[in-house]
């Protein structure tokens, strides 16, 4: 099954509407756990995995590229989740079809998509921008380096962070800057581990901190690596940092309220689906266990709700076999706890927060390796 992670969102208890009396009359509802429930949305209008969901300014979730029924080749349909219908609405087409992309949000509303492979399953270095406003894709400055399964993070003075991925059979060290303003990339300094399936997050001073991934560009698990280090924008070099306790691959890193980064899951070198989690405190540059999840998954997504929890969602289990299973991670008690399952097992899903606080779950794989049209909505319900 393809790999991948992971979305950060929220989470609260005062919506508008009661979710459980908008869907009363609905059909496909989940057993809700932990005050969790989870009904069927409408479906995508094309099945994709390796695809990317971005949320609007609007309230809109923008689903980009990924791959079909047709191979691994990249495709270049877009479209708009749609909240108040609950339907999704073809936009305008990528101009070059990719997968295993990145989608970042800028400050100006639009869309910097990077990367990926593409219809060719060609790793690609062309970028480009959708303007929500117009539906519309322009391109924009190339990447100095064709790279999937890398990673972006928005620094705080709007620059775009790329760094690592792989190139053909190449695991990459490098990193790039993108400017806005001038529609261009940079190099700026190279990471010290190349890293792949890794996991990056802003840190509340600005840096970014990468941990995990592998170091082999070919199977999930093998030489996946524990080292971690952090991005100063302002120097533009990467420092080391404390090393992940597990080396692990294909996991999920979320940034909790109190400043802290959660990792969940994944897969390490000698292909144990890990169910272990653990916590980095930026102060001291080191990683702490905490409480392990209840089913050991990769290729999750996991979700930072408002009210500071940590949502995980699908993935595969240790006998590769998907799972529909969802839990809540508590940073107070350090645990877990179920919360209801998705009403189709998945993983290589995406995972969106919604402007009235329901979890939009989108595409991926299903039980039985075929890439799915079918979207859910998950709500805290008490």
């Amino acid at each position: 099954m393809a790999r991948a992670v992971s979305s950060p969102d929220g989470d609260s208890d005062d919506t508008a509407m009661d979710f459980a009396t908008v869907y009363s009359n609905s059909t496909g509802s989940a057993p809700a756990f932990a005050g969790y429930i989870w009904k069927v949305s409408g479906n995508l209008n094309t099945e994709r995995v390796d695809h990317t969901a971005t949320l609007l300014p609007n309230g809109m979730v923008l689903t980009a590229g990924g791959h079909g029924g047709g191979g691994i080749a990249g495709m270049a349909t877009a479209e708009l989740y749609d909240p108040a219908s609950r339907t999704w609405i073809d936009t305008g087409r990528l101009i070059m079809a990719r997968a295993a992309h990145t989608a970042t949000l800028l400050p100006s509303g639009k869309v910097l998509v990077t990367g990926g492979y593409n219809s060719n399953g060609n790793n690609t270095k062309s970028c480009e921008l959708y303007d929500p406003a117009t539906g519309a894709w322009t391109e924009t400055g190339n990447l100095g380096t064709a790279r999937y399964l890398h990673t972006a993070t928005l620094l705080p003075n709007g620059m775009v962070l790329v760094a690592g991925g792989l190139m053909i059979v190449t695991v990459l060290r490098s990193a790039e800057l993108y400017d806005p303003a001038t529609g261009t990339w940079t190099t700026t300094g190279s990471l010290h581990t190349a890293h792949r399936s890794h996991t990056a997050t802003l840190l509340q001073n600005g840096e970014v901190l990468v941990a995990g991934g592998a170091e082999n560009p070919l199977a999930d698990g093998v030489e996946a690596t524990a080292s971690a280090e952090r991005y100063d924008p302002v120097s533009g070099t990467w420092t080391v940092t404390g090393s992940l306790n597990t080396d692990r691959v294909q996991h999920a890193a979320t940034l909790l309220l109190n400043g802290m980064v959660l990792v969940a899951g994944g897969i390490d070198s000698s292909f144990n689906v890990l169910a272990s989690a653990e916590v980095y405190n930026p102060a001291s540059g080191a990683w702490f266990f905490t409480g392990s999840l209840n089913t050991a998954r990769i290729s999750h997504t996991a979700t930072l709700l408002r009210n500071g929890k940590v949502l995980v969602a699908g993935g595969s289990d240790s006998n590769d076999v998907n799972s529909g299973s969802v839990e809540l991670y508590d940073p107070v008690s350090a645990t877990w706890t179920a919360a209801g399952s998705l009403n189709t097992a998945r993983d290589d899903h995406t995972a969106t927060l919604l402007q009235d606080n329901t979890v939009l779950v989108a595409g991926g794989y299903n039980k039985n390796n075929a890439i799915l049209k079918e979207a859910e909505i998950g709500h805290h319900h008490r």
